[in-house]
């Protein structure tokens, strides 16, 4: 797919910062094309004609490190703007002759930066206030400035915040614009892509959909394409995506794992196959599933089970459809950085991936991967432009091995069926609220603890039931909501009045970090 193809953009290099994915949303979300790569990889016959800005990200190493980063100087001398945010701020600063050294106090967390000169960069950023709040990370700092290089703003610890040299369109900030806790750090970012880069709005969902479609149909041609279908975000746009595309020729296999939430199948069986019509296979492996989880406890081997089984059972249905040369997946772009293959950057596992599944390498097919260029909230965009429904679009994010691992433990019929319940009542009751789409994701999960309880004149001894719900941009971070008394009780008591098997519930109050989101 070439989906930029022929577009202006602003190229990220990319040092191995957890926000540097966050810096090239915030470019696209201001309606502008930007491409990540790493350090590592970056060269000099790279950097062409369509690229107007180049931002260097921060990063976790420190500038004298010069055995562990590599960045060719020659494409500072390119004649384009380039934007250091950072660990780039101090890079930009020492390879044009300035110092960089480690700071007597270190700055974490909120600062104040006070404007000192004007700016192109700093356009309205300050909005005739003496300052700005924004989000420091760094145990280094700027000490001298190159030749050239006057300072825009600074804070109490860092003297050299937003620097620039004018004559070469060099501009450094100390802070992280692209970050939400950084005061009007999107106005930041924007000044550097339309007042300096100079760069018109060339990035949208419906250029997106046309160009896709034409990119599905010259991939494509005549040939069959099989999706696998979830019923997810992802799965759901790149399958009519493919519908629009190429119609009849796709083919889309939906497997119920027995591991859905309530009534799921039937939604996506009425979505897919009743109102837009598409070739859908439906396969009830419920049963399959749970023989293969009997008494299986370690979530990363119930990771496993499940994503092989998905696999084998997809094959077999998949070798069904005769002639098939294509297959359709929702990889997304965070997917391709996280996998080293954009940024190469290191990063710690922290579990295997929620997604299950993966290509199925003896059946020789080939890939279509529309959507491997854009991140989620594109992608939920997009699904929009191509008339899914909002309620498809708006879904929270569901796991790949689905309740297995909202069921810590033992996964049984007994506790899926009175997981599904839970689950129900606390969506539908954020929904009824109109609380559903303040919450970045929320779910009920059953924990395999029994506790004593009283109904009536009767004594209990059943599971409890843990609620979570989170607020968050992309899922690297996450908090809790905050619900109010009232909404708990209400909860409560209708999740336990309800359902037999529950006489207790939690709700889950702890951030990602030290937290993650999902349980297992």
């Amino acid at each position: 797919m070439s989906l930029e193809q022929g577009l202006n953009k602003i190229l990220i290099v990319d040092f191995g910062s957890q926000f540097t994915q966050l810096i090239a949303r915030r470019i696209r979300e201001l309606g502008v094309f930007s491409e990540i790569i790493s350090h590592k990889k970056i060269k000099l016959k790279d950097v062409n004609n369509s690229i107007k800005g180049i931002v260097l990200s921060g990063g976790p190493l420190n500038v004298y490190q010069i055995n562990k980063y590599s960045f060719d100087k020659k494409i500072l001398k390119l004649d384009i703007p380039v934007l250091g945010i950072c660990f780039g701020h101090q890079i930009l600063s020492k390879l044009n002759g300035g110092r960089v050294k480690q700071s007597k106090h270190r700055e974490f967390g909120l600062a104040h930066v006070y404007k000192k000169n004007n700016s192109l960069l700093i356009n309205n950023f300050f909005n005739d206030s003496k300052s700005k709040k924004v989000w420091m990370s760094h145990a280094d700092q700027v000490s001298k400035l190159p030749k050239n290089f006057t300072v825009v703003a600074s804070s109490n610890n860092s003297k050299f915040a937003i620097v620039e040299d004018k004559i070469k369109k060099y501009y450094g900030v100390q802070f992280h614009p692209e970050v939400t806790h950084t005061e009007n750090g999107k106005k930041l970012i924007s000044n550097f892509i339309f007042l300096i880069c100079k760069i018109k709005r060339n990035w949208s969902a419906k250029d997106q959909k046309n160009q896709l479609i034409r990119e599905v149909r010259k991939q494509v041609g005549s040939n069959k394409v099989i999706c696998a279908l979830s019923g997810g975000v992802d799965s759901s746009v790149v399958a009519q995506l493919l519908n629009k595309a190429i119609g009849k020729k796709l083919f889309c296999i939906f497997v119920n794992t027995g591991l859905l939430r309530k009534n799921e199948e039937i939604q996506v069986i009425k979505t897919f196959k009743k109102r837009l019509k598409m070739n859908l296979i439906y396969v009830n492996a419920e049963k399959e599933f749970l023989k293969k989880l009997k008494n299986i406890s370690d979530p990363e081997k119930k990771r496993k089970i499940i994503g092989n089984l998905f696999i084998k059972i997809f094959e077999r249905y998949a070798k069904k459809i005769k002639n098939v040369r294509y297959l359709a997946q929702g990889t997304l772009y965070p997917d391709l950085i996280e996998s080293k293959s954009v940024t190469g950057s290191q990063t710690s596992k922290i579990k295997s991936h929620h997604n299950v599944g993966g290509l199925p390498k003896k059946m020789k097919l080939k890939l279509v991967e529309p959507l491997k260029l854009l991140f989620k909230d594109e992608v939920r965009k997009l699904g929009l432009e191509l008339n899914l429904n909002k309620e498809i679009i708006s879904r929270h994010p569901f796991p790949g091995p689905g309740l297995a691992i909202r069921i810590p433990g033992i996964v049984t019929f007994e506790k899926i069926k009175i997981l599904k319940e839970a689950d129900y009542y606390f969506i539908k009751a954020l929904r009824d609220h109109g609380l559903y789409h303040k919450i970045w994701q929320a779910y009920a999960a059953l924990l395999p603890v029994k506790t004593v309880g009283v109904m009536g004149d009767n004594r209990t001894y059943e599971y409890l039931c843990l609620l979570r719900a989170i607020t968050s941009e992309d899922g690297m971070t996450a908090d809790f909501f905050e619900f109010k008394k009232s909404f708990m009780q209400t909860i409560s008591n209708k999740i336990v009045n309800s359902i037999r098997g529950i006489n207790r519930v939690v709700y889950d109050i702890t951030s990602k970090p030290p937290s993650t989101i999902e349980l297992e």
